[in-house]
């Protein structure tokens, strides 16, 4: 019997803790436990692809791009994206394999630095949404619309964020790489930060300034790899609709009909749980297997049915 191949999408708490410093020191601490949690599915016998977000990752380059601009050329989006792929990938890696060995795995961890094609024509170029990099304060706003000409959106309450332009991916394009890998029994850590964002042009691929979904991204190279299970780990046990309100309620299982109503009545904000639901409804639709979103440090329980948010057709 062939293993079952799942993509598990870690979300930035599997990296940064909120109010946490970014250290490398934090980031590597966290992504032990995180390994540890991810860890469960190999012993489960699964074939692991993992995701993984980079929004404050990207925010904090800028920042240091910007205080040293008059040194060194800030550098466009799409080679930051690069440049985080790199080093949380490197991370992954070294903490994902840190743990095998302790748990006698003999199983090599690879990285792909993923380039994922998306249309010129994209209306998102020119209705900037993705939010990036840290939340900033209100009073705060006015100054960073002037002085920088960033475009900002209140985040879920949370605070002012930076938003770029977010095209939907339609294709990953170092996909055959990683098929072979997956074949030959590796984990993958692939398609960080929704991707680098390029397109075609005169044959040629071209990066473009934008940062795409990380969950979309990770919903399109569970269907391009035919995967059995479409999995996101966030910072909530299960989705909840009326979220912080009195009468909010927690979800188990619902299908993609239910989810869809859910979305029309507003139920998921944009900046966090409506591209979740909305990647999960692309992976159910187009394959008819289930996805399932949950924290991060419950995976093993909602892996036999015990917690956690099922999507289904």
């Amino acid at each position: 019997m062939d293993k079952k191949l799942a993509i598990v999408a870690i979300g930035g708490n599997a990296l940064n803790k909120s109010k946490e410093s970014p250290t490398v020191e934090n980031m590597l601490k966290n992504l032990e436990f995180t390994s540890k949690c991810l860890v469960e599915l190999v012993k489960k016998d699964y074939k692991l692809v993992i995701t993984h977000g980079n929004g404050p990752q990207v925010g904090n380059i800028l920042l240091q791009q910007e205080a040293a601009k008059d040194i060194v050329p800030p550098f466009p989006l799409d080679v930051n994206g690069a440049m985080t792929q790199g080093y949380i990938g490197y991370m992954i890696v070294q903490s994902l394999k840190n743990v095998l060995i302790k748990e006698n795995i003999n199983k090599e961890v690879s990285c792909i630095v993923t380039q994922v094609l998306v249309s010129k024509n994209d209306p998102a170029f020119m209705n900037p949404s993705k939010p990036i990099g840290p939340f900033y304060y209100e009073k705060d706003v006015e100054y960073l619309i002037k002085e920088k000409g960033w475009d900002m959106i209140e985040d879920a309450g949370r605070g002012w964020r930076r938003v770029v332009p977010s095209p939907q991916p339609l294709d990953i394009v170092e996909i055959n790489s990683i098929k072979k890998l997956v074949q030959n029994n590796n984990i993958v850590i692939a398609a960080g930060g929704g991707g680098i964002p390029v397109i075609k042009e005169n044959n040629e691929i071209k990066g473009v300034e934008g940062v795409i979904d990380k969950d979309r991204a990770s919903a399109l190279l569970a269907i391009e790899l035919d995967a059995d299970e479409f999995i996101i780990l966030t910072a909530v046990e299960k989705v909840f609709i009326n979220y912080n309100k009195p009468n909010q309620m927690a979800i188990s299982l619902m299908d993609i009909n239910e989810a869809k109503k859910y979305i029309q009545e507003g139920h998921f904000s944009k900046g966090s749980m409506l591209p979740k639901i909305e990647a999960c409804i692309d992976f159910v639709e187009k394959t008819g297997r289930k996805a399932l979103i949950t924290d991060l440090g419950k995976l093993s329980e909602a892996l036999e049915g015990r917690t956690g948010t099922i999507i289904k057709k």
